[in-house]
């Protein structure tokens, strides 16, 4: 399936929404409106820090775990398996410094495994992602302003 791409602009440097985006227990911030129940494990920053949260819906029992697998300046890349296994999505933060100061943030979505329900309708998927994770950028965005 192809990625989904969202972007926005922030007003911190690239290294400073670099280090806010490498420490995981941050994106419980912007992305609280998705997930809830958030634990943290490993270290607080970097490469083998990990959350776990529920997704944010009546009644859900899925679950996500994330785990950053590379973060340095212009680049964290955080991976996410849920639905017991059977999804897994890579997150892929992209940042630019932008020519008035600033940062673009770009987030590629990009799914490693799909689940069958996925698997149906892919259109429908990216469709389904797109939204919240658009507004999960203009929450960071926000933060980091």
């Amino acid at each position: 399936m192809k990625p989904v791409t969202v972007s926005t602009a922030v007003a911190k440097s690239p290294q400073e929404t670099s280090d806010f985006l490498a420490t995981m227990s941050n994106h419980e911030s912007f992305m609280g409106q998705m997930l809830v129940d958030w634990k943290f494990s490993g270290p607080k920053q970097g490469v083998g820090a990990e959350a776990y949260a529920r997704a944010n819906t009546k009644g859900s029992q899925d679950w996500t775990d994330f785990k950053i697998v590379e973060a340095g300046p212009g680049k964290v890349v955080v991976e996410a398996e849920s639905a017991g296994g059977k999804r897994s999505v890579r997150h892929s933060y992209t940042l630019a410094e932008q020519p008035g100061g600033g940062t673009k943030v770009s987030l590629e979505l990009d799914w490693l495994k799909m689940s069958k329900t996925d698997r149906l309708s892919p259109p429908l998927a990216r469709a389904f992602a797109r939204r919240p994770y658009a507004k999960a950028l203009r929450r960071l965005a926000k933060q980091l302003s």
